[in-house]
């Protein structure tokens, strides 16, 4: 029967919780120095995880960390860890671990539960729905435009029409992947544009394009450079409904590795909503790897 055990003293678990999450990182194609800070956010708010060992007749077999956030309307849980020993694997521990992590959240009042997935979880999480995806892909040689399609700076005239856009289409995102309600959404937006962009075109280290073939618009593009060490991180990429299907989606993504290494950094990161399948397909296409994926699923789930 699989028993838990909260741990007085996590040490032991965060050190090797540290050395894995630092294993995928690299293995999903980032540099030791945006690995690390990757690593630094996670790390900045383990002291509020409360970590169980997972046992086994007086065994332990592997361990689950879990943490609840927020309050009334807002408050979410997370499985921040769930790791059985590979010897011990297989043998219901770790369904018995998930289960156990839902009824300690929901118990404190969460009404869902998140998960980051950066290594292979076999079918456990398969009900939990996708949120979302972050990608990455290392740029070493300037790509050849691609479709005839071309990148210039967005003018000042086009800006606040696109940053309507923009922020309409980022809370429509995080609606459809099932991560806030829309009231919750318009108010992320505007919270996450203001403190992003505070000064328009003008905000530092930040690259707006406007994408073009034949002369004509076909999407726009927002890049934000020295993300992370030598990362540029890709807000958004996007093609207008009516050029869609004819190849501009791999295209602008070429535009934006030209901007990446025109500023100096050698990787281009995305975050891709859970809904958005074409996008997943597109980044999948293009090379560009699964660094952590977003889970998520209503509690309570289970009969009580």
């Amino acid at each position: 029967m699989t028993e838990f055990k909260i741990l007085g003293d996590s040490t032991e678990w965060q050190r090797d919780f540290e050395r894995r999450l630092r294993a995928s990182y690299t293995a999903a194609g980032l540099a030791a120095a945006p690995a690390e800070r990757m690593l630094e956010k996670v790390r900045a708010g383990i002291g509020d995880w409360t970590v169980a060992e997972i046992m086994d007749a007086g065994t332990r077999v592997g361990h689950v960390a879990v943490v609840v956030t927020g309050g009334n309307n807002t408050c979410a849980g997370r499985i921040g860890d769930l790791r059985v020993e590979a010897p011990h694997a297989g043998r219901g521990h770790e369904r018995a671990a998930r289960d156990w992590a839902e009824d300690w959240c929901a118990e404190r009042g969460a009404r869902r539960l998140e998960i980051r997935l950066t290594e292979p979880a076999g079918d456990l999480f398969d009900d939990y729905g996708v949120r979302g995806q972050l990608r990455t892909r290392r740029v070493s040689s300037v790509p050849e435009p691609i479709g005839g399609v071309t990148a210039r700076p967005m003018t000042q005239a086009e800006y606040p029409e696109w940053l309507t856009t923009e922020k309409a289409s980022y809370v429509s995102g995080i609606v459809r992947a099932g991560a806030l309600s829309p009231e919750e959404a318009v108010r992320k937006s505007d919270r996450d544009f203001a403190e992003l962009i505070p000064k328009g075109l003008a905000t530092p280290d930040n690259t707006f394009l406007v994408f073009e073939a034949a002369g004509e618009q076909i999407g726009t593009g927002w890049l934000k450079h020295g993300y992370l060490p030598g990362v540029t991180y890709g807000y958004s990429l996007y093609v207008q409904g009516r050029h869609r299907g004819k190849g501009y989606g791999r295209a602008a993504m070429a535009a934006g590795e030209q901007a990446v290494l025109a500023a100096g950094d050698s990787a281009l990161m995305f975050t891709v909503w859970g809904a958005n399948e074409v996008a997943m397909n597109l980044y999948t296409s293009a090379g560009y790897r699964v660094v952590e994926e977003n889970r998520s699923i209503g509690l309570p789930r289970r009969a009580t």
